[in-house]
């Protein structure tokens, strides 16, 4: 088991940090996809707030050169699991949030409409931490229990809905580590 506790759509274990950067989804959409992501701010840095308050649109642009090229930018992923573990919920499971962008999935558009997304803080060049892998097999898990059309092969990296314009979560990320984790749970279940 995944031993995370889902509830009207958040993460009991998660630390909430509501973004304004979401709206209803379709009506009758339910999530259906579940998109891994990668970030870090400033790129390559981790620790600090400033994912935080990008996806709340409250970074301030003139602390770092990078934030200016995100400027004005209002973007937001569903949750963050940090490199120790920490996870941060931004939107609601039943909400779209805004993380996939121009974007398409078996012959489906608009991504944010039927996805949940999660971001893992780092790059695609940087090897993903332990606690990383477990935190996201679990919430994976707990996801799957909960919305049952997200089967294995609906779980996907940006770079798979977003091909030429995303690279995440890049070729650090270990699928075969983090499917073998989340199977491992489903012996357990």
């Amino acid at each position: 088991m995944s031993g995370y506790t889902l509830e009207e759509g958040w993460l009991q274990q998660a630390r909430r940090v509501p973004s304004p950067n979401c709206e209803s989804r379709p009506v009758g959409a339910t999530p259906d996809l579940l998109v891994i992501h990668n970030i870090s701010l400033p790129p390559g840095c981790y620790g600090g707030d400033a994912i935080e308050r990008f996806f709340t649109n409250c970074l301030d642009c003139d602390e770092h050169p990078f934030y200016r090229e995100i400027s004005g930018l209002e973007v937001s992923a569903h949750l963050l699991i940090r490199r120790h573990g920490e996870m941060i919920q931004f939107v609601n499971f039943c909400e779209r949030a805004w993380h996939a962008g121009q974007s398409a999935f078996d012959g489906r558009d608009n991504c944010n409409d039927f996805s949940i997304g999660i971001e893992l803080e780092g790059t695609d060049e940087d090897p993903y931490t332990d606690q990383q892998y477990r935190v996201l097999a679990g919430v994976t898990a707990t996801l799957q229990a909960h919305y049952p059309a997200i089967g294995s092969d609906r779980i996907v990296g940006h770079c798979d809905i977003a091909p030429g314009r995303k690279t995440d979560p890049g070729p650090a990320f270990d699928w075969g580590r983090f499917r073998g984790i989340l199977a491992a749970l489903g012996d357990e279940a």
